[in-house]
């Protein structure tokens, strides 16, 4: 998945200017890597939040630069805590041919047969590393738990193999297993509980 973005080449200081930029809903980001050091540009928030909605954040980013297209990957960003407003971003430039390693989403697709018997499904690992062209990068890595009984458990040398990208992550680790629920101990009922001793009790005659 590939996507054009407009951007434009900003100047540095005063360090105010980004200030500047982020008040006018643009976002003060970089180019680096594949031969390109360090350009400073700027791009339309609304048009970056969008792409990234619709294309997710492992897509290919061409950047628009001086009637060029720059073929990059966005490699780090910053927002606000409060606002979630952009702060920076970090766009790498790549080599279409050149294999990249980003990180995918686990998703976990069906309702294991466990599940259904009444026991519960844990969930240990939430992504995982890829390597693949620019091009064949994906946002998620499904896996079918429809077949996991009680007991049963799946890691990362379960996933299928495919032709696009290559798991780099660890083949031991845990994605996620079935376990049986665990039991809840209800309280006494108040007229079950043992009868509290007397003190001083007159003993019966």
């Amino acid at each position: 998945m590939s996507v054009v973005l407009k951007v434009e080449e900003r100047a540095t200081r005063p360090r105010s200017i980004r200030r500047s930029l982020r008040e006018a809903g643009q976002v003060p980001a970089a180019i680096n890597g594949n031969g390109l050091s360090h350009i400073s540009i700027s791009l339309d928030a609304a048009e970056l939040e969008k792409a990234i909605r619709e294309n997710g954040l492992n897509a290919v980013y061409n950047l628009e630069l001086n009637g060029k297209k720059i073929s990059t990957l966005l490699h780090t960003y910053e927002l606000d805590t409060f606002s979630k407003a952009w702060i920076h971003a970090e766009f790498l430039a790549v080599d279409m041919n050149e294999e990249q390693e980003v990180e995918a989403d686990l998703v976990l697709e069906g309702l294991p047969k466990g599940v259904k018997a009444g026991g519960i499904i844990e969930q240990n690992l939430y992504t995982v590393i890829v390597s693949a062209t620019p091009d064949k990068l994906p946002e998620r890595v499904e896996v079918d738990v429809t077949a996991l009984e009680i007991g049963d458990s799946l890691t990362v040398k379960d996933i299928p193999a495919s032709a696009d990208f290559t798991i780099i992550t660890d083949v031991e680790e845990q994605i996620c297993a079935v376990v049986e629920a665990k039991a809840v101990v209800e309280p006494e009922e108040a007229g079950e509980a043992a009868e509290p001793e007397v003190i001083n009790a007159k003993p019966a005659e």
